[in-house]
């Protein structure tokens, strides 16, 4: 099978769901995509070699395939080459202006197909990225660079691109990148000098072109500028379908109960789905607090309760704005149970079921009538694949194997 990727598969033997069951699982196509016909439990033995079209997982842990709810494609992999110190979000921020104008439209092809196969290989099958309007030479450049990624590796993952306008762009720029290939407006009105004049820009745009949003929203711990009122207020008249998304949202994280309160209402009857990012946040953010350092994360308890729909993502990739991340679901979830205190079924759920859910995409994941977007990890259960996140994975998108890693180890006994 290796030699011959991508591989439809109709039948999955043996494999280990996440509540502990031993399930075989038969895979079909139905309105052009692959899709789970049954879940039954396991054989209790299979006799005789394996189909071409069928995978034995057999200690196996099989999961929805993750979905990344925020990257950056763009800025991914870049370190090396901006070789930047170690900042909080405004220095990031800097470093990044500055540096990207050396990135011509082949290097952000090359780092963001790096990034993309590396998501890949790691379980992922769709991504929202966000992609910088940049503010120096071609500004479209890596729109466009990404947008080329997204066919090259288009039937191997689902890229969808957020054009990233800055305060000092002009709006025209932002309907340029949609034509150019974005599918959704974004920004950062927290960090502009008016952000509600700001938030306004971004949203009259959407609406003009009736597509949805991604916004970096109040990425600060302190302060009363908090646009996420704002935003709910003006979303909640959108049509049901529209996305709306808050990435980020920190500020809610260190808001007492009562503010907390009085937003969390708004934000659900929004429809707003909001993104955590802990390994970004948890490097970037509480750098002024040497003591008593605040974590930088969202209030996912809180919002959760509240009816939110609540995704985690990776966010940036050995770039500025964070030098480590491995591209890998497992790792922002088992940050998920350390920084955001959230049980581990909650936790993968949130780079799986709800990612997918936030995104705006169908069900997946390993239950009659979803998509066939499953990834398979070597491990004895949940908590062992988060623990060790194994590097033993079998990727299928849209019904078919994308990806095989298998290692092997050799350790002397005493």
């Amino acid at each position: 099978m290796k030699s011959r990727l991508p591989q439809q598969v109709s039948r999955l033997f043996g494999a280990t769901l996440v509540d502990g069951s031993v399930v075989d699982v038969e895979i079909g196509r139905a309105a052009g995509h692959g899709v789970v016909r049954s879940v039954v439990p396991a054989a209790t033995s299979q006799n005789g070699p394996l189909p071409d079209d069928a995978v034995d997982l057999r200690g196996y842990v099989l999961l929805t395939a993750p979905a990344e709810p925020h990257a950056h494609l763009d800025k991914a992999l870049s370190w090396d080459a901006l070789q930047p110190q170690l900042t909080d979000l405004y220095g990031a921020i800097a470093t990044w202006r500055e540096g990207s104008s050396g990135f011509d439209e082949d290097s952000f092809r090359q780092r963001a197909s790096a990034a993309a196969l590396a998501l890949i290989r790691n379980g992922t099958t769709a991504v929202r990225t966000h992609v910088d309007l940049l503010p120096s030479g071609d500004p479209l450049r890596a729109v466009r660079a990404v947008a080329a990624v997204r066919q090259e590796l288009s039937g191997l993952i689902d890229i969808e691109i957020v054009a990233l306008l800055k305060e000092y762009s002009d709006v025209e720029l932002l309907h340029a990148a949609l034509d150019a290939g974005a599918d959704l407006v974004g920004g950062s009105p927290h960090s502009a000098t008016d952000s509600h004049a700001e938030l306004a820009r971004l949203l009259g745009v959407a609406e003009e072109r009736g597509v949805g949003t991604d916004l970096h929203t109040d990425e600060f711990l302190v302060g009363d500028h908090h646009t996420i009122a704002a935003y709910a207020q003006r979303a909640r008249r959108w049509p049901a379908d529209r996305i709306r998304t808050a990435s980020h949202c920190t500020r809610l994280g260190t808001m007492t109960r009562a503010e907390l309160g009085e937003l969390l209402p708004q934000i659900a009857d929004a429809g707003i789905g909001v993104v955590a990012n802990p390994i970004t946040n948890l490097y970037l953010q509480g750098r002024d607090h040497p003591v008593a350092t605040p974590r930088g994360l969202t209030a996912i308890g809180p919002l959760r309760a509240a009816g939110v729909p609540v995704a985690a993502g990776a966010d940036n990739v050995r770039d500025p704005f964070n030098p480590l991340g491995r591209s890998d679901a497992l790792e922002t979830a088992a940050l998920s149970v350390i920084a955001g205190h959230v049980d581990p079924q909650v936790a993968i759920a949130m780079v799986t079921d709800d990612a997918r859910r936030v995104l705006g995409l169908p069900p997946a994941g390993p239950r009659v009538g979803a998509r066939a977007e499953l990834l398979a990890v070597r491990g004895t259960g949940l908590l062992d694949v988060l623990a060790n996140a194994p590097a033993d994975r079998i990727v299928i998108h849209d019904g078919a194997v994308v990806s095989v890693t298998e290692t092997t180890a050799w350790t002397a006994q005493p």
